[in-house]
């Protein structure tokens, strides 16, 4: 756990550094697409001189100024598999959005989809030395939550304090400053496997950026599409992407639950391509022009031409119904949001007084997912549409940037974690040199 802490701890310091300098490059590493963003950080006043827009939710610190997609390769289920290719396809996004901003950009902050997430809710007290909590109280008090046994080459993503209890006063958001006698903390952790993170980290280093940051890509679309209300209430955020389909549960502003299903919106096109006997790529075509969910009397009479160059005439002149396709992507569609629905169930759901669900990401732009997805996992259904930020083309303000919308928030107003605060040397090995300097410090 120590050297985890202090890897985050080292990322958290180079994004500060990034930030001072002023630029710093946004990532978004999916299975159908690479997005990079690249975020200028000017402070509010010199943005208010140039354009006369006010601050929006906290956002006004910093700018778009340089945007680019490239269609991703070498990505499954939101997980490398071919590191060349992903090398180039980041290298070719990267290079895009520089030259738009016409500058150099050295370090990126990075979220991805995949790594089968797991939440674990923590617990930890403490007796209060002095009647005021400090700082480093704070810091014992998370490092006194038992971290549980996550697993052999599993890594801790998120390590979020979630609420704060002084005494029998709950629902604390920050105690520090406070008087009380016993502090005690609730700590929500997401861990990932171990061997995903090194592989992003390895390829972003041989694009020759250092990484600055990272994040689940299911919590950074949560922050981007969910409304305050929401947020505070308890909603579900159920971001479709490609290759998976993320899912993030927040309450009181902040993550309590994630999880991922290894199904999206490129297994849909699979099963068109396989059901027609077409290739992918018009598969996808065909999926994005005619697709739907809910057949109508008129779907049986519009015909769409399936098209192909295999020379044979017959074949290459065939013709399908709307019905037909739907009939295709429909069941798809249901397994992906009962397979969301039992772990919504798993995670407790129903219990929260919201119950508010928001679909975004690419596959949520599937007419008619809204109605299906209210009749699966219950009737608070709405699609989202991530944050207007400053600077973003119109091209990028879709469904399917939420996650890169989001990381751009998460980087500017990153939440409290674990490894934002200093480790009490107790919780060092026992020879660390750590803690003869802690007490040499304390009682010199």
């Amino acid at each position: 756990m120590t050297d985890l802490y202090t890897t985050q701890r080292a990322m958290r310091n180079m994004r500060r550094a990034a930030m001072q300098r002023g630029v710093i490059a946004i990532l978004d590493v999916g299975t159908s697409k690479i997005a990079c963003l690249i975020l200028r950080f000017d402070g509010p006043d010199k943005l208010r001189e140039q354009d006369g827009v006010g601050p929006m939710a906290g956002q006004s610190q910093f700018r778009v100024i340089g945007a680019a997609t490239t269609r991703s390769r070498g990505v499954r289920f939101g997980e490398i598999s071919v590191m060349n290719e992903t090398e180039r396809a980041i290298r070719t996004a990267v290079q895009a959005a520089q030259k738009m901003a016409n500058v150099r950009v050295d370090h990126v902050i990075a979220c991805f989809a995949g790594a089968e997430p797991r939440s674990y809710g923590l617990a930890g007290e403490l007796d209060l030395q002095d009647s005021v909590v400090t700082e480093q109280d704070v810091a014992r008090v998370l490092a006194a939550c038992d971290v549980p046994d996550i697993g052999q080459g599993r890594e801790v993503l998120h390590a979020q304090p979630v609420n704060f209890a002084l005494d029998h006063r709950s629902g604390l958001g920050d105690p520090r400053g406070q008087i009380g006698n016993r502090l005690t903390c609730d700590m929500h952790l997401l861990s990932v496997d171990g061997d995903v993170v090194q592989n992003l980290l390895y390829c972003i280093k041989r694009c020759d950026l250092e990484l600055a940051g990272i994040a689940s890509s299911a919590y950074v679309s949560g922050i981007s599409s969910l409304v305050e209300d929401e947020q505070e209430l308890g909603s579900a955020c159920i971001d479709m992407g490609g290759g998976a389909t993320g899912l993030s549960v927040f309450m009181k502003r902040h993550m309590i639950y994630a999880d991922s299903v290894r199904m999206g919106g490129d297994h849909i096109t699979s099963d068109i391509s396989k059901g027609l006997q077409i290739p992918v790529a018009t598969a996808e075509q065909i999926k994005t022009r005619h697709g739907g969910l809910y057949a109508t009397g008129m779907d049986d009479r519009e015909m769409i031409d399936i098209g192909g160059d295999s020379g044979d005439w017959e074949k290459d002149r065939r013709q399908i119904s709307r019905t037909e396709l739907i009939g295709i992507m429909r069941p798809r569609v249901e397994e992906i949001l009962e397979e969301v629905r039992a772990r919504l169930d798993v995670a407790g759901f129903d219990h929260l007084p919201s119950q508010q669900i928001v679909l975004t990401g690419g596959s949520s732009l599937i007419p008619g997912l809204d109605g299906l997805a209210s009749r699966i996992l219950g009737q608070r259904v709405r699609l989202g549409r991530p944050l207007r930020v400053q600077g973003l083309p119109q091209a990028a303000t879709g469904a399917a940037f939420a996650s890169a919308v989001g990381l751009c928030l998460f980087a500017a107003h990153p939440q409290d974690e674990w490894w934002d605060f200093e480790i009490p040397a107790e919780r060092y090995p026992a020879r660390s040199i750590r803690r003869a300097v802690k007490w040499f410090r304390d009682n010199w």
